[in-house]
């Protein structure tokens, strides 16, 4: 039988976690004690409470986020969440400028892998490693252009994940990374971390989403099962 290794690639939950300004903030405060408990059950249990943000740590969004018509994350088929993968290693492109289809291209060849039809693909921007829990963690990361993004969906890309806040670079008004998986009702995945591990490697990734009702996305446990 054939060794297996699992990576997460999900970043930590925890109260004043770095979270989009115009989003809630994540706060998790003591629901119950194990001195509550025990003299109320007679056992010691306890229990947290949290407030969040669908989209706050890493998650994936439901394609009714960027569009009215589209499901939302509880009707989406979980197979969008779940299946063969591969990391590009983008960590040459400038926090500055965008992902080009060139960019993409290029990191496919020196991956030495292939994208299949129903694929899901992570993008390496070494953003994490560089900026998480900076001043430049929202404002200064690179994200795809609509090209490229296009490119990924129309080659049969199922899920575009990232180690970003976004696929989107911060200055991109017209946010071409989720307007092309409007297009093309695919669902895409940010705030991954950990991509380094997992560089021009083939896997299986999981992240499945919470069964949120009417949700517009879902905090995930993204991981990347290697065969080795």
């Amino acid at each position: 039988m054939a060794a297996t290794k699992l990576i997460d690639l999900s970043q930590e939950i925890f109260q004043g976690m770095p979270v989009l300004p115009i989003q809630q903030q994540t706060v998790i405060f003591p629901n119950i004690s194990h001195e509550m408990t025990k003299r109320k059950l007679g056992f010691e249990f306890a229990a947290n409470s949290l407030i969040i943000n669908e989209h706050g740590p890493t998650h994936s969004d439901a394609i009714y986020e960027y569009d009215p018509d589209g499901p939302t994350i509880d009707e989406m088929d979980l197979n969008s969440f779940y299946g063969p993968a591969i990391c590009l290693d983008l960590s040459s492109v400038s926090p500055d400028e965008f992902i080009t289809k060139r960019d993409l291209k290029e990191a496919l060849k020196r991956s030495e892998q292939t994208i299949e039809e129903g694929d899901i693909v992570l993008l390496h921007t070494g953003h994490y490693e560089r900026y998480y829990g900076t001043d430049d963690w929202f404002k200064r990361h690179t994200g795809l252009n609509y090209l490229a993004a296009k490119w990924l969906a129309e080659v049969g890309v199922k899920n575009i994940g990232i180690d970003a806040p976004t696929i989107d670079h911060p200055e991109d008004k017209k946010y071409s990374g989720h307007l092309a998986c409007r297009e093309y009702q695919i669902t895409n995945t940010e705030n991954l971390c950990n991509l380094g591990q997992i560089i021009n490697k083939r896997f299986l990734y999981i992240g499945l989403p919470l069964k949120i009702r009417n949700g517009t996305g879902s905090p995930i446990r993204a991981v990347a099962l290697l065969v080795e």
